[in-house]
């Protein structure tokens, strides 16, 4: 066995998205472009209405998925073939777009906090064109296992015999992890997946070297076949994502990615024809 260890730690970037969505884009950021085959990740986190109202009016997708988890609040989802989805605390929503989509995610609620992670996850090209679908997870459905002093949420992949409800089209660990004071986080990881650490509350600890992933900051896994983590006196909390390499090109534009700038100068077209998602 060869424990990963942390490569690079990322602190992502402030900016704005939608209609003024105040986020943090830590993947797609100048610091990381991105991570085979995860393409971008924001936090949007406010007590501010006037940091998420705005929300995401429609827009268009093809050639990947997202997956958005929404740790508080409440978001509709709407998109140009009449199909709807409500996320509320604790749910998960991972929507295939495939060869095209156009939809608007906007909260339904104008006080209290917004908090949630949208991940891009890119797709094989052999499934770019493939129809779109939604997966709408609520939270009761996504299984926890409870054990000396962890606590693992799994929303898709398979964490001591446990598998997480989401499905995709290629291997993927999606976990929400709390450590109490002094507990203790192990997963192995086969070689060809590239991973990350989300630290969202406390800190932890990383390897073999022990080291330190604050709060507000995404880890980077090195190649190994196993993670291994741990907390201190103040416990901590992350995202574990994991995710099959891809190794194929990437060409991307605004909120389509393909393989060729030909194929993506082709979804431009058809967004301006109005044949993206027919």
């Amino acid at each position: 066995m060869k424990s990963r260890v942390v490569e690079q730690i990322v602190a992502g970037i402030k900016t704005t998205d939608g209609a003024g969505v105040n986020l943090r884009r830590i993947i797609g950021s100048p610091e990381l472009n991105l991570l085979d085959p995860f393409l971008l990740l924001d936090e949007f986190k406010s007590d501010d209405k006037d940091d998420y109202i705005a929300g995401f009016p429609s827009h268009p997708h093809r050639g990947f998925e997202t997956v958005t988890y929404l740790m508080h609040g409440a978001f509709r989802h709407r998109d140009s073939k009449g199909n709807e989805g409500h996320l509320r605390s604790g749910s998960v929503q991972w929507m295939t777009a495939g060869r095209g989509i156009i939809h608007s995610e906007m909260p339904e609620q104008e006080d209290g906090q917004v908090w949630g992670y949208q991940l891009w996850v890119n797709l094989p090209q052999k499934y770019k064109m493939t129809e779109p679908h939604y997966q709408d997870i609520p939270a009761e459905k996504i299984p926890v296992v409870e054990e000396n002093g962890r606590t693992v949420k799994i929303i898709s992949g398979v964490y001591d015999g446990v598998e997480g409800p989401a499905e995709s089209f290629i291997p993927i660990n999606y976990f929400d992890v709390k450590l109490e004071a002094n507990a203790s986080f192990r997963h192995p990881e086969p070689m060809n997946m590239n991973g990350f650490i989300y630290c969202y509350e406390g800190e932890v600890s990383v390897g073999p070297e022990e080291t330190k992933v604050p709060v507000g900051r995404l880890a980077v896994m090195g190649d190994g076949d196993t993670v291994e983590l741990s907390a201190g006196e103040a416990g901590g909390a992350f995202l574990f994502l994991a995710g099959e390499r891809l190794e194929e090109p990437i060409a991307r534009g605004g909120p389509f990615v393909m393989n060729t700038k030909g194929e993506v100068k082709q979804a431009f077209l058809d967004y301006q024809n109005g044949v993206l998602d027919k």
